[in-house]
């Protein structure tokens, strides 16, 4: 069997001559003779490669780390380890078993590998058998097996999965594939593919070994499929790179992430200049400095060309491996032989399969060994490598292979480099763009010497313009041949518009007011939203209301008044039936006759329907209630009049002012539920979608209305529903940024009620594509910069051909009123004054009537001389009423003749009563025709 058994030569071969030399030239009283040095014991340590490895990396580094520890005196002092090297086939179980048979008859006190994950498990089930420690650094091991008494310093499946996950989390793939060569390598990434990081993540598994490499590539490349998980040996992954090289998949759309540790050992030549994204991580800590000294010192000790350290200076994770194992397994050694000498070399075998005594404890020492390695921190729990700490290398444009983050179990994936995924580089690449015509968009620049993209103008082309240059592409903007936006056919399932045009890969971007939505979404990718927005309702300004002559009536309803004039009615019959029944309400006419017999009461019914409307009227009557019950029912009506006047007085001003209209359409909901006014949506956008896709019973009714009058509801495009709109009795649903362009340009247009919902525009990639992440991150800086906001600035509002609105707003200025609001009042008015010149022409005939009868003359000759009288009788003088007894009056009757004519006649009828009063009488008074000398006489009755 092939075997290597030694230790390290020492630099001299002749023991007796050096022997000689030292006693000549060492003094008899050098401590050499009085402290003899203390013996070194030797520990065996067995190491098993495969063939492939014989006299290779891996077997170099394993010597340079025993030579290391035996020429130091900090680890083992008193130890000198020797290796016992066996070589196995990797398909050879049986002859692999015979060799680590051999090596324990040899007395090892440890075995360190294979790295094979198929003759490790036979190994280790040997060293478990009769207790001897086996450490190995091997993938392919279950997650959750039982340790037994190996050390495995490769790190676990689960930590190694959680970093794959959150690389694929933080690249936002939605589809990628996974091409493996072992099982083992699937068995790595099993967690992965079976919880992928995201819902609707698209995973493509396909197994290959370098002779189908091409095979599966190019089933990759048909499916459009450009993000790919390499799991392969590391010795095959030049092959690999050959084959993709071979499809042409060496360009900036594809991202492959290796899974070796040794991508910096390949050749990417070909691949870093077409800014192909690949990326791995590496377990070497690189950067360390006691890191550089070890590659620096093993670079000289190994053979040339065939050692652990590659041509460009990098060490390869499994030499790595390798040594931590042999540090480990020293330090381990040094532990347990602190304080009670080296172990005894075990003597077991495996026709006994007798327990080595000291195996355990030796192991349980190893078991705790905590170290800063080649390979990172090294820590173990229950014989399994826990804390690994990796660094994210991805290609560069120079250099290769560079450091842009790290990952650790407990602060996850850290991304120090964030231009190398969405960084700055400018391909010499030119993407072709689809997008249609609508205004602020995408419109066509007025010219006639246009060519390429000077042809179109917008927001959308001001956008595109700022991302490609903060991305680094170019563009040619071509007009989608279909004009919409893209749907997908219920029955067919097929797509139109600019989605079509992505998914058949016709273009590379779609730049429009496109919306993101969950049917787009799962055929294509969206970058973040570069505008926020809703659906709401576009409808024709409504006219106002004609003014109505009585509008001041209007502060209160109809039944309010009638209630007012039925209170008033009660309330005044309320106080003529109080004043009667109370006795405090009756006075005597005649103060000065204590013992007259006669009384009166001044609330008669006239007095109080004239006393309730002074109060009502806020005015007084000359009428004030004395008793206790009149005066309550007086108080309650003046408060009811208070309120009622406060009322009407706070209303009034509402209602004159705000200029009301003749609609009632002010949300969805109302034009749900009514039918006279027609309403529909785009055919075939996102607005439609929504409506068709809801599950809020307004809008599914909507819908329904909508689907009934397709042909009549439904637009072609935007254009024709705002002209449906100008015609009237239309409303059109479309999305708030294009309404609120409208809007601001045609005063006979508004916005009525809010948004429906909120949604984002975005900028529309086929699936996988590499630049929306890049672009995601330009529109995220163009927000927070503040560009878009100024883009839509100039977009929408200083085009110079915004309307100005004279709107009139009641929160800030009230109208003035105009006779057309309050004209009612003065007609009101006019009524009343005509009112009571007509009472009054019929009092006067009344009295007239009256007065003739009792004179016995005709009522025109009454009536003459009436007006004889009016027209001589001026104010302030008043008139006594004529031939009026009162049966309360009971005075002796006087008669006053006036002076003769040369005398000054008396003027008026004060001067009667005042003579009346000097005789000591009371009463009524008339006026009779006298003679020509005497032309008027005064009677007086009292």
């Amino acid at each position: 069997m092939p075997s290597m058994i030694g230790r390290p030569q020492t630099p001299f071969q002749q023991p007796g001559l050096v022997l000689v030399l030292v006693l000549t030239l060492v003094p008899a009283s050098s401590p050499l003779f009085t402290r003899p040095p203390q013996k070194r014991t030797t520990a065996t340590v067995g190491a098993i490669f495969t063939e492939e490895q014989r006299s290779g990396p891996i077997e170099t580094a394993f010597k340079y780390a025993i030579q290391t520890i035996n020429e130091g005196t900090d680890i083992l002092p008193n130890i000198t380890l020797e290796y016992d090297i066996r070589y196995v086939h990797r398909d050879d179980s049986f002859h692999t078993a015979k060799n680590v048979c051999g090596q324990l008859r040899r007395g090892v006190v440890a075995i360190l590998g294979p790295s094979d994950p198929l003759l490790g498990p036979h190994v280790q089930s040997i060293c478990d058998a009769v207790d001897v420690p086996h450490l190995e650094a091997r993938v392919g091991e279950a997650a959750g097996g039982a340790a037994g008494l190996s050390v495995n310093l490769h790190p676990a499946h689960g930590e190694l999965a959680s970093a794959y996950g959150d690389l694929i989390g933080f690249l936002n793939w939605s589809r990628m594939a996974v091409v493996y060569e072992d099982n083992a390598g699937l068995l790595q990434l099993q967690t992965l593919v079976g919880t992928p990081p995201g819902a609707d993540m698209e995973v493509y598994i396909r197994q290959a070994d370098p002779a189908d490499y091409r095979h599966v590539l190019s089933d990759i490349k048909n499916k459009n499929i450009f993000n790919v998980i390499v799991d392969t040996r590391t010795e095959s992954i030049p092959l690999f790179l050959r084959a993709l090289l071979q499809l042409q998949m060496n360009d900036y759309r594809y991202h492959f992430i290796f899974t070796s540790f040794d991508t910096e050992t390949f050749d990417l030549e070909d691949f870093r200049y077409n800014l192909v994204n690949m990326t791995a991580f590496r377990l070497v800590a690189s950067s360390q400095p006691a890191v550089r000294r070890t590659v620096t010192r093993m670079a000289a000790f190994q053979p040339v060309g065939v050692g652990p350290v590659h041509p460009r200076g990098v060490l390869q994770a499994s030499s790595a491996l390798m040594v931590d194992s042999v540090n480990v397994f020293a330090r381990g050694l040094h532990a347990f032989t602190a304080g009670r000498g080296a172990p005894a070399p075990p003597n077991v075998t495996c026709e006994r399969l007798t327990a080595w005594e000291d195996g355990l404890s030796l192991l349980n020492s190893i078991a705790a060994v905590r170290l800063d390695g080649l390979t990172g921190p090294v820590e173990l729990i229950e014989g399994r490598r826990t804390g690994v700490r990796l660094e994210l290398l991805k290609l560069a444009n120079r250099g290769g292979m560079r450091p842009v983050g790290r990952w650790s179990r407990r602060h996850g994936i850290t991304i120090t480099n964030r231009t190398a995924f969405f960084g700055t580089g400018r391909p010499n690449v030119t993407l072709l763009v689809t997008t249609i015509l609508e205004r602020p968009f995408v419109m066509v620049k007025s010219g006639s010497n246009l060519t390429g993209n000077a042809r179109f103008e917008g927001f959308c082309v001001d956008l595109l313009e700022r991302v490609a240059k903060a991305t680094g592409f170019q563009y040619q903007i071509e007009l989608a041949p279909e004009g919409n936006f893209g749907t997908r056919d219920p029955v067919t399932g097929e797509w139109s518009g600019l989605v079509r045009q992505l998914i058949d890969k016709k273009a590379d971007l779609a730049v429009a007011s496109m919306t993101i939505n969950y049917d787009r979404e799962s055929v294509i990718d969206f970058t973040k939203p570069f505008m926020n927005l809703g659906i709401s309702i576009l409808f024709k300004v409504p006219k106002s209301q004609p003014t109505r002559l009585f509008s001041f009536m209007n502060p209160l309803a109809v039944e309010i008044w009638l209630y007012v004039m039925a209170a008033y009615v009660i309330v005044s019959f309320t106080m003529f039936v109080m004043a009667r029944f109370s006795p405090y309400e009756w006075n005597n006419p005649h103060p000065c006759f204590d013992d007259n017999d006669v009384v009166e009461n001044q609330f008669s019914v006239s007095n109080s329907f004239w006393f309730i409307t002074g109060t009502l009227l806020r005015q007084g009557s000359g009428l004030n209630p004395k008793a206790a019950s009149t005066r309550i029912v007086g108080s309650i009506w003046w408060f009811f009049t208070l309120i009622i006047i406060s009322s009407y007085t706070a209303n009034l001003a509402a209602f004159l002012t705000v200029e009301r209209t003749s609609t009632n359409i002010e949300s969805a909901a109302d034009l749900a539920n009514q039918e006279e006014i027609e309403y529909g949506t785009l055919e075939g956008g996102s607005t439609m979608t929504f409506f068709r896709d809801s599950k809020i019973e307004t809008y599914r009714k909507m819908w329904r209305f909508m689907e009934s009058r397709r042909h009549s509801v439904l637009v072609s495009s935007y254009q024709e529903g705002v002209q449906r709109v100008r015609q009237g009795n239309y409303a059109y649903l479309m999305e708030s940024t294009t309404l609120d362009y409208i809007v601001q340009r045609d005063c006979n247009l508004t916005q009525v009620g809010g948004l429906l919902d909120s949604k984002g525009y975005g900028i529309a990639t086929p699936a996988g594509s590499v630049w929306r992440d890049r672009m995601s991150l330009a529109i995220l800086d163009l927000q927070e910069s503040g560009v878009i906001q100024m883009l839509y600035n100039k977009w929408w509002k200083d085009t110079g051909d915004v309307c100005n609105r004279d709107e009139k707003k009641s929160d800030s200025k009230a109208s003035e009123l105009g006779i057309e609001n309050i004209g009612g009042v003065f007609v009101v008015l006019l009524c009343g004054l005509a009112l009571a010149m007509i009472v009054a022409v019929l009092e006067f005939c009344w009295n007239s009537k009256k007065n003739a009868q009792t004179d016995r003359q005709s009522i025109c000759m009454e009536m003459a001389t009436e007006l004889r009288f009016a027209m001589r009788c001026h104010a302030p003088r008043q008139r006594p009423a004529l031939r009026r007894s009162c049966a309360r009056c009971h005075a002796t009757n006087a008669t006053y003749v006036p002076p003769p004519p040369t005398a000054a006649p008396p003027v008026g009828c004060d001067v009667i009563a005042s003579r009346l009063a000097e005789n000591g009488g009371s009463g009524k008074v008339r006026r009779s025709m006298g003679s020509a000398a005497h032309p008027d006489v005064w009677e007086g009755a009292g």
